[in-house]
């Protein structure tokens, strides 16, 4: 038996995405694995119970462990929580603070309490607390949580789901299970389909919420609890509903809001199995299309993942919620989609009539009721500015990123796979700045071998043609385990053997990465950059494997770069620029690095701010010595897509911006509206700023 005793950093608590990732580790191992919170243990193989326990961040839990594997399978574990179990930085200022609100008690708006309680699968519109017997009066404004950004001007349609009918009736054990495996199938084929839909219009990152979907249509302990339900004499969907519903509600009462608010996410893939069990059609928008001929603005007391994702944007201009919570993956799906959002209004909003006209702010969280004829005309001018903005920036998406003095900048494309590379081509990209391939090497039991990285990295070449693409190698460590690499633990993992340092000390990782890389490399513009060089040391080294594997190959040349993400390497750029062929500043790392402050720390990830002056300094010094010595550098972290940064960088002779796809057309756009000589000036003067906050102050003015 093996017992660890940790405590979970991340600043969300063990949600669905880290859960997932503690689950599937767990499921590679024999042994059996529990985890306790307080005076609760359950399996650690199932993602659901684990929800169920409600460990916020800084909470202490216990691990243990029995079986044949126990010790290895407690390695692994203790490494993956504290390197934070895949969860990466939040990225929605808002959302961070509504959170934090609603975590200090503030989570109520209008006199409602914003708390989730437990909701059947096959009710209409189920309801929270009692709604205000008076009318919302013409004019009101209902302040709500911004859900996702923009306006949304237009009559409601109030979207009610329709009541599952559910056969009772018990055709015994055999048959039962088939039928439920039969639903179960086939929602997981749905699931496919709807997470490649969502890739059409949005990044991997959120797809990916529908693969927590099919996991948990997968969870051990639902699928235990409802065959013994079938065995003991229940229908399947009758079984399936008692199961979903007391697991969901188990989940929403949790006094954690975004643990709570993954409830929704149960009770949707719960719905479609149902659908599927009582042969009940999906819920539908068409017939309330068919009756109205015009886009509305759907108002229901919550949506699930599923619905949000099927939203026609020609025919739903926005949504409003009654309850939910601005880190629900509907909430962020809106955002994804580019679809305004407010959330937690309160019940007293199903008062509203269907066809009732609303003014839906997105930015600011509200929701103006039967507005005046001034207030509806101010909208709809900032609407159509906000649409001949976009418009002109996917129109001009092609055209090369120019200031108007001259200037040229380079706008690539941050990508973690081929879909986003063949998107990145239709929205502008001069090429990808930066290939994540650690897609390649998560959620599976061994590394990916030589043939299967060289397949993906070919086809990633061919899909941007004769543009280049930088494949950063493994970036693993710190807030990235590997299942299958047990690694010892580490006080400080981000202090400890990440990036370059870990693939030096695990050669055969790095070695089978840069034959797979250079074998592609004729099928496109390949180049290769390494992450988290430190110094020259380290950065010979890998140069040398290149090199050693080049001549056994007998394949030419590669471009070599490096990122500066360590402070270190900026300060030493002037010597390692003579080593390289171009640098890529990763400012996310460089900034929690220079200040000292994790970037996904809950209290001090707003003051991790790329913009203060130190991280500035640092970037001006890594430009200088680069362009000293004849060598160009981009920059690949969130930094590169801020409005407020680009003018910033752009002046500090940033020579490449590496961005999220869906942000290539619009970054494109802004530099073509600066001048480059202001950019200059304006960058000078956030040097000599003392404070990030000065610096968005104004330092950037055009």
């Amino acid at each position: 038996m093996q017992e660890l005793d940790l405590v979970i950093h991340n600043s969300a608590g063990l949600h669905a995405r880290p859960a997932r990732v503690l689950v599937d580790l767990a499921k590679q191992f024999k042994s059996t694995v529990h985890i306790r919170a307080g005076n609760k243990r359950v399996s650690a193989k199932s993602m659901i119970a684990i929800l169920t326990l409600g460990v916020g961040c800084g909470q202490a839990v216990q691990i243990d462990i029995n079986g044949e594997d126990e010790a290895l399978a407690a390695e692994a574990l203790a490494t993956a929580v504290r390197e934070g179990l895949g969860e990466g930085p939040e990225t929605h200022d808002s959302v961070n603070s509504a959170l934090a609100a609603a975590r200090n008690g503030n989570g109520t708006h209008n006199g409602h309490s914003h708390a989730e309680s437990s909701i059947a699968v096959a009710d209409v519109v189920p309801v929270i607390g009692p709604i205000r017997a008076e009318p919302i009066k013409a004019g009101a404004n209902i302040q709500a949580i911004a859900g996702a950004p923009g306006i949304a001007v237009g009559p409601i349609l109030r979207y009610e789901r329709a009541r599952i009918e559910i056969n009772h009736t018990f055709s015994g054990v055999d048959n039962e299970l088939q039928h439920l495996q039969a639903a179960l199938s086939t929602a997981q084929q749905q699931l496919v389909a709807l997470r490649e839909q969502v890739l059409l219009r949005a990044d991997a990152s959120e797809a990916a919420i529908f693969d927590v979907h099919r996991d948990l249509l997968a969870d051990p302990a639902l699928l235990e609890a409802v065959h013994g339900a079938i065995q003991a004499g229940q229908a399947a969907a009758v079984a399936w509903q008692t199961v979903i519903n007391q697991q969901a509600e188990a989940i929403a009462q949790l006094d954690d809001p975004l643990l709570a608010e993954r409830a929704s996410d149960l009770r949707d893939v719960g719905e479609r199995v149902l659908r599927l069990l009582a042969g009940a059609e999906a819920a539908s928008l068409d017939e309330h299309w068919a009756k109205t001929k015009q886009p509305m603005i759907v108002v229901a007391y919550d949506l699930t993942p599923s619905e949000t994702a099927a939203f026609d944007p020609a025919k739903v201009l926005g949504f409003c919620t009654a309850v939910g919570g601005p880190n629900a993956h509907t909430a962020i799906l809106a955002r994804a989609l580019g679809l305004p959002a407010v959330i937690s209004a309160g019940p007293s909003v199903l008062e509203l009539a269907t066809g009732t006209e609303v003014i839906l702010d997105g930015t600011a969280g509200t929701l103006l009721i039967s507005p005046a004829a001034e207030a509806i005309t101010a909208a709809k001018t900032a609407q159509q500015r906000e649409r001949e903005h976009k418009a002109l920036a996917m129109s001009s998406a092609k055209l090369p990123a120019t200031t108007v003095d001259g200037q040229h900048i380079e706008v690539v494309a941050n990508i973690g796979g081929l879909n986003e590379a063949q998107q990145a081509t239709t929205l502008g990209a001069d090429g990808v700045g930066l290939l994540r391939t650690e897609f390649l090497f998560l959620e599976r039991t061994q590394a990916p071998t030589e043939d299967e990285q060289f397949a993906t990295y070919r086809e990633i070449a061919q899909a941007m043609g004769a543009a280049p693409v930088i494949v950063r190698t493994l970036d693993i460590g710190g807030d990235k385990p590997l299942p299958y690499l047990a690694l010892p633990t580490e006080e400080n993992p981000f202090l400890g053997e990440r990036g370059i340092r870990l693939c030096l000390a695990h050669p055969e990782l790095l070695q089978t990465q840069v034959r797979a890389i250079l074998r592609a490399a004729s099928f496109g513009r390949l180049r290769i950059m390494f992450p988290m060089i430190a110094d020259a040391g380290e950065l010979r080294a890998a140069k040398a494997e290149i090199e050693r594997i080049r001549a056994e190959l007998q394949l030419p040349p590669i471009e070599i770069g490096i990122m500066i993400e360590v402070p270190s390497a900026a300060l030493m750029a002037d010597l390692l620029a003579n080593e390289v062929d171009f640098f890529s500043i990763g400012t996310n790392d460089l900034t929690q690095y220079t200040l000292a402050m994790d970037r996904t720390h809950p209290t001090l990830a707003a003051q991790a701010d790329g913009l203060h002056p130190a991280v500035l300094r640092l970037i001006a010094r890594t430009v200088e010595a680069a362009h000293a010595a004849g060598k160009w550098v981009g920059v690949c972290g969130e930094l590169g897509a801020d409005p407020q940064a680009v003018p910033i960088l752009v002046g500090l002779g940033v020579d490449e911006l590496s961005v999220s796809v869906p942000a290539i057309p619009t970054v494109k756009a802004q530099i073509r509206a600066l001048n480059f000589a202001q950019c200059q000036t304006s960058a000078r003067r956030a040097l000599a700023c003392a404070t990030a906050a000065e610096v968005r102050q104004g330092a950037f003015d055009q």
